[in-house]
C-alpha cells in the first residue's frame, strides 16, 4: 500500500513539474520569478526623481509597515489614506514603488526557495527509487541478506516518510508568493484610488 502512495506522489510531482519550463518547479501555479510595476500599477510611470522620492525615511518606514502581511488590509488602507491626506500624487507614486521595491525581492527569494524544494523532491524521489531497485536486485539474489535487506527497507520507509511530509506542506508553500501577489496587488489599488 505505501508503494501505491509513493507512486501516486510521485506522479503527482511530476505532473506539477510538467506544467512549466522549469523541471524542478514543484507548483501547480506557473514560475514567474520576477513581477513588473506595471502589472500592478496603473498610476503614472516613476521617473528617477520619484524613486529616490520612494527611498526617503518617511515613505520607506510607511512602505516597510503596508509590506507586512500581519497589517490587515483595511488598516493598511486607513493608513494609506491618512499618508494621501498630505501628499501629492508624486509621493503617492514613490509609495508604490517603494511598496514593490520590497515585496517582490522577497517574492522572488520565496520563489527560488521553492524551486529548491522541488529540486530536492525530485532528488528525494530519485534515492527512493535507486532504494526499491537496490531491494529488489538483494531480493532476487541466489543468497539473499535478509539483514541488509531489511535496512534498506528501513532506509526506503523513512525517504518515504520524509517525502510525504514534504509533499503534503508542498500547497501552503506554494500559496505564500501568490499570497505576497495578492497583497502587493491590494495595497496598489489603495494607493491609486487615493491619487488626485
Amino acid at each position: 500500500m505505501r508503494y501505491l502512495v509513493l507512486a501516486l506522489c510521485l506522479a503527482a510531482t511530476a505532473a506539477q513539474a510538467e506544467t512549466g519550463t522549469d523541471p524542478d518547479w514543484p507548483c501547480v501555479q506557473r514560475k514567474q520569478p520576477h513581477l513588473s510595476l506595471g502589472q500592478m500599477w496603473t498610476g503614472p510611470e516613476p521617473d528617477e526623481a520619484v524613486r529616490d522620492l520612494a527611498r526617503t525615511p518617511e515613505i520607506a518606514a510607511l512602505a516597510e509597515r503596508l509590506e507586512q502581511r500581519r497589517l490587515p488590509l483595511d488598516q493598511a488602507q486607513a493608513e494609506i489614506a491618512e499618508f494621501a491626506a498630505a501628499a501629492d500624487d508624486r509621493q503617492l507614486t514613490a509609495l508604490m514603488v517603494a511598496v514593490f521595491d520590497r515585496i517582490d525581492p522577497h517574492r522572488a527569494a520565496l520563489i527560488g526557495g521553492i524551486a529548491r524544494y522541488g529540486h530536492k523532491q525530485v532528488g528525494l524521489a530519485q534515492r527512493i527509487q535507486d532504494h526499491r531497485d537496490k531491494m529488489e536486485a538483494m531480493q532476487k539474489a541466489e543468497k539473499p541478506d535478509f539483514d541488509a535487506i531489511d535496512a534498506e527497507e528501513e532506509q526506503l520507509d523513512w525517504d518515504s516518510r520524509i517525502f510525504q511530509d514534504r509533499q503534503q506542506s508542498l500547497t501552503y508553500v506554494c500559496e505564500t508568493p501568490v499570497i505576497l501577489e495578492q497583497r502587493l496587488f491590494a495595497l496598489a489599488r489603495a494607493i491609486a484610488a487615493q491619487l488626485k
